[in-house]
């Protein structure tokens, strides 16, 4: 299908998502100085990086195992056993600092920033007078009056010295020379000792530690992008300092048999980790992509958005939710999906029919035996074991040009090592919006 189809309802968009099937249709990217190389870039080439796409208008390494050796398979065996590291310098560090940092930054996020420590950091997004998502990065509160945001694919930078401009409040808002490495898998623990002490093993899911590696500045916090174990090692002065971080992990990383590879997206999708600009964005609101916990039913402070979705939370509870779809998990049949999806593949009723719905994120569980997906169907076909179909691509499909059957299912798919505010919530049987 190379048309928009008409039978999705994408009404309560300004710009609807493209969903035309066009296939992979490779190109060859162009490197030029309009996109920024990272410090790392010349290092991921070096280690065997192949393919790359651009994040946060910077080149990002997307695969370092050429298909014929094993591919994107190989690198989540060695996420999954052993320890990986992942060049992720795309995520830009935009610092709030100034005696006003707390005051502006809990006004642009909608969870409370007076409740985040020193040394801390939580995962946060930050919202447009309509509710939608802007960004959803890790904030990193580096001291009381320094705040970090860790960005996901978005250019918040310029949104949040704009919002300023109107505020008057007394901070510096910047971009940093600060560019992370991921350090995700089983053995990143005893890797990350090796590297900086014993003392790595005392710091909490999102605690930070500000110490030294091969002699170079960092800030660690135990996160990543994997539902793995993982540390996040943020390099200050990165420009300058890259190379002697990168061999130091290198070196460190021959005892726990460490991996470069691209980021673990076949593994996020099982931890039910968004991805925005592929499962969220500016025109997706919390509600609608299991984020509702983000939107605290209590916080003294105003925050930009705050009435939007206060007003969407009453709708919701009434029964009008005021969006015609919401994310929901799924399991797939057809044969193992191995790579990226080219396109926002179509989902349709159980019977196969016009399209209703699409996928955003699908990829192979090799532990559950099936495919799995995150995607956006109508809300009265989202609850647990409805059954739908979806239209992958020959490649994928069980019979070419035959839908396969699609059941929608619980998220995540697999448990995290550090598992989400939400998830903790619904296990004790709280609400997790509050």
């Amino acid at each position: 299908m190379t048309r928009q189809p008409e039978s999705v309802d994408q009404s309560d968009r300004i710009v609807p998502i493209n969903l035309r099937q066009s296939g992979r249709t490779p190109t060859e990217l162009l490197i030029s100085t309009r996109v920024r190389k990272s410090p790392y870039w010349h290092l991921s080439h070096e280690a065997g990086c192949w393919r790359a796409t651009v994040y946060n208008r910077i080149y990002h390494p997307r695969g370092y195992v050429r298909p014929e050796d094993g591919g994107a398979a190989a690198e989540y065996e060695a996420l999954t056993r052993h320890v990986t590291m992942w060049n992720v310098a795309v995520e830009r560090q935009i610092r709030v600092k100034g005696p006003d940092a707390e005051r502006f930054t809990d006004y642009v996020i909608t969870r409370d920033a007076t409740r985040i420590e020193p040394m801390h950091a939580k995962y946060v997004i930050l919202c447009n007078e309509r509710g939608g998502i802007l960004n959803d990065p890790v904030l990193l509160r580096i001291a009381e009056d320094e705040f970090w945001f860790s960005l996901a694919d978005s250019d918040i930078l310029f949104w949040l010295q704009g919002v300023n401009v109107g505020m008057k409040m007394d901070v510096e808002i910047d971009e940093i020379d600060v560019c992370p490495v991921q350090i995700q898998g089983p053995k990143s623990l005893d890797l990350m000792a090796d590297l900086v002490g014993d003392g790595i093993r005392d710091i909490p899911y999102y605690g930070l530690m500000e110490t030294e590696i091969a002699g170079c500045r960092v800030v660690i916090s135990q996160s990543g992008f994997s539902g793995e174990k993982g540390y996040e090692i943020y390099l200050r002065d990165a420009t300058r300092h890259a190379e002697k971080l990168w061999y130091a992990v290198l070196e460190a990383g021959k005892a726990h048999q460490l991996m470069v590879i691209a980021p673990g997206h076949q593994r996020r999708i099982q931890a039910g980790i968004l991805s925005w600009g592929q499962d969220i964005d500016h025109e997706t609101v919390p509600f609608q992509c299991n984020l509702a916990y983000q939107v605290p039913r209590k916080k003294s402070g105003d925050y930009i958005g705050r009435a939007a979705l206060e007003r969407m939370r009453e709708e919701i509870d009434a029964g009008r939710p005021p969006f015609s779809m919401v994310m929901a998990g799924m399991t797939l049949g057809g044969k193992p999906i191995d790579d990226y999806a080219p396109d926002f593949w179509l989902v349709s009723d159980a019977d196969g029919g016009d399209p209703i719905g699409y996928l955003t994120s699908p990829w192979h569980a090799p532990e559950l035996g099936t495919n799995i997906a995150m995607g956006y169907v109508p809300v009265a076909k989202a609850a647990i074991g409805t059954e739908l179909t979806v239209w992958l691509p020959d490649e994928y499909a069980s019979e070419p040009g035959m839908p396969d059957r699609a059941e929608v299912c619980e998220v995540p798919f697999r448990p995290s090592v550090n598992p989400s505010a939400r998830e903790v919530a619904r296990a004790r049987g709280e609400d997790a919006t509050v």
